[in-house]
């Protein structure tokens, strides 16, 4: 760059109008374009627009901006079903065709393995999508406010602000949210039950929480308030329950100053304290303060892919690290032996007992405390073992503890779900560094018209036999001329190369035996008694045509 395109850069600044085109989308669907080798990050910009663009916050290479006007639409560009889809901060990327949205979330995951956790050709598979990226969520939180005319409004934050947008009608959840809002909001104009203000920590009603039972039909409504009660609380409830399929009507406390939704504390108004919602053929009970995935029909995708990657055959003892509520557990628990599920949170870990129980599930034990000192303990101890473990943590990823943990047991296969891919990547990292491979990558997407996505890895370590101590005669071993043309090192790399994936030690073996090719012992099969996975046809040929190249077959 030249100094007076530096001096160019450098100038950029705040209310500059710009044109721009696009030619990228950031983490959070942001669209990026480049004007004299400055970065901005445009919100509401989707790849190949071709816009006027206002510079809100200038830093000294790089800059965040605003569409004024959209000059040459991108061929992905379509128009939002929402009408306050760009003033709402929860549809980041709703104008953008949901074919491209699929393109765009891979790429994120993929972008940020090689990037952050410096993985040059991640195993990737096909994200699987949604038939509908609209009406999935079950859970919905309207926070309540008054506008300026002194009416009392439901809605969503604005992007990066704590301003309410008017909306009782969100097109990513259920039809029933508007009713409900509807109802809630003319309580409390009929009552003159006040909002809860932000700023002066002053106001009764914060928040409602509604959640909605797909397979069940149950509806449940949690009013957060700043305060122990509603007054005539039983008009409301006599409104509510006018509705078809109302299950569970609850207080939520929260005398706090603070942007934390929900209190501790639940007041059960009228019906049940949860309702029940299954994924899959498992039933789970959900109440307020639950964990629970927002999309059950992705959900179940999800976990399958989890339970295909798991590879289980009935006999496998499995570890679910961060299990919440037993969600996963229990999905799990359908083809394992038995599964163990830990979780910091007490009230999580009485939810997913009782959900056990409710399944009539007898294979799965949950622990509370931290998965990085139960599971080392336990396994001390010698009663228990671990074959798989899966990890589901939240956006941070996991403790440095734990991934410790896991790399100092060799278990044999990780299962990671995540719902960050950065953490994920920075995750991967460290046990790759430790001795695992990754197997297989897809992309789940849970959440339609918005930036985030869930990601599923297998991670497998070479299982080796019993160490045996013995004295070998070297011309007892009957290597081969062929053999010694090259290591599995070399193999290895030679089929990455040039067929583009990662295959194992194992794998090689396995191939090198096919073609009459003598084994050295460290890299036997064991005792007969595992189940030894069977090379996929692509790496079978891959590792063959190696084996031609160095001429060992």
């Amino acid at each position: 760059m030249k100094k007076n395109d530096r001096a160019e850069v450098i100038s950029m600044k705040k209310n500059d109008l710009l044109e721009v085109k696009i030619e990228d989308i950031g983490m959070d669907g942001e669209g990026i374009g480049k004007v004299d080798g400055y970065t901005l990050f445009v919100k509401d910009a989707v790849i190949g627009d071709v816009i006027e663009a206002k510079i809100t916050k200038a830093k000294k290479n790089y800059g965040y901006a605003r569409v004024i006007k959209i000059k040459e639409p991108s061929p992905y560009r379509i128009e939002a079903k929402c009408p306050v889809a760009r003033q709402c901060g929860g549809c980041q990327i709703q104008e953008m065709s949901y074919d491209q949205q699929l393109i765009f979330k891979e790429n994120k995951i993929r972008n940020n393995l090689i990037r952050i956790g410096k993985f040059e050709n991640p195993p990737m598979e096909p994200i699987i999508g949604m038939k509908e990226p609209f009406y999935y969520r079950n859970k919905a939180q309207f926070p309540i406010g008054t506008d300026k005319d002194g009416y009392i409004i439901a809605g969503f934050y604005a992007g990066r602000t704590h301003d309410i947008i008017p909306n009782r009608k969100c097109f990513l959840g259920v039809d029933i949210n508007e009713t409900i809002l509807d109802k809630v909001i003319d309580y409390m104009n009929e009552n003159k039950v006040s909002s809860y203000n932000e700023t002066t920590g002053k106001g009764l009603v914060r928040h409602v929480l509604i959640r909605y039972g797909f397979r069940t039909k149950e509806i449940m409504v949690c009013i957060i308030v700043n305060g122990k009660s509603l007054p005539n609380q039983e008009k409301l409830i006599k409104s509510l329950c006018e509705l078809d399929g109302m299950t569970s009507i609850t207080l939520n406390v929260n005398r706090e100053k603070t942007n934390v939704i929900l209190g501790r504390e639940i007041v059960e108004l009228w019906g049940k304290g949860y309702i029940e919602d299954y994924i899959g053929d498992v039933k789970y009970q959900i109440s307020p303060l639950s964990f629970y995935q927002v999309n059950p029909a992705q959900t179940e995708k999800l976990y399958g892919t989890a339970l295909e990657y798991a590879g289980l055959t009935g006999n496998e003892t499995v570890w679910d690290l961060y299990c919440g509520i037993g969600t996963i557990s229990l999905f799990l628990a359908q083809r394992a032996k038995q599964v163990y599920g830990v979780e910091i949170v007490p009230e999580a870990i009485e939810d997913a007992k009782r959900n056990a129980k409710l399944n009539g599930i007898e294979n799965a034990e949950f622990y509370v405390g931290k998965s990085e000192e139960v599971l080392p303990r336990k396994l001390a101890e010698g009663n228990v073992k671990a074959d798989v473990i899966v990890v589901d943590p939240p956006r941070k990823g996991c403790e440095e503890a734990l991934l410790k943990a896991i790399l100092e047991m060799g278990v044999p296969k990780v299962v990671y779900v995540s719902c960050d891919s950065a953490t994920l990547a920075r995750d991967l990292r460290y046990l790759c560094d430790g001795g695992y491979e990754i197997e297989r990558v897809r992309g789940v997407d849970m959440f339609g018209n918005t930036g985030h996505v869930e990601t599923v890895v297998l991670l497998s370590k070479l299982k080796t036999a019993q160490s045996i101590e013995v004295e070998i005669d070297l011309d007892e071993m009957d290597l081969t001329t062929a053999e010694s043309k090259a290591t599995y090192a070399e193999i290895k790399q030679y089929v990455l190369d040039n067929a583009g994936f990662k295959v194992s030690q194992l794998y090689i073996a396995q191939v090198k035996r096919k073609h009459g090719l003598i084994e050295r012992i460290n890299y036997n099969l064991g005792e007969g008694k595992a189940k030894v996975p069977q090379v996929p046809s692509e790496k079978e040929k891959a590792i063959e045509d190696a084996l031609k190249h160095f001429q060992m077959i």
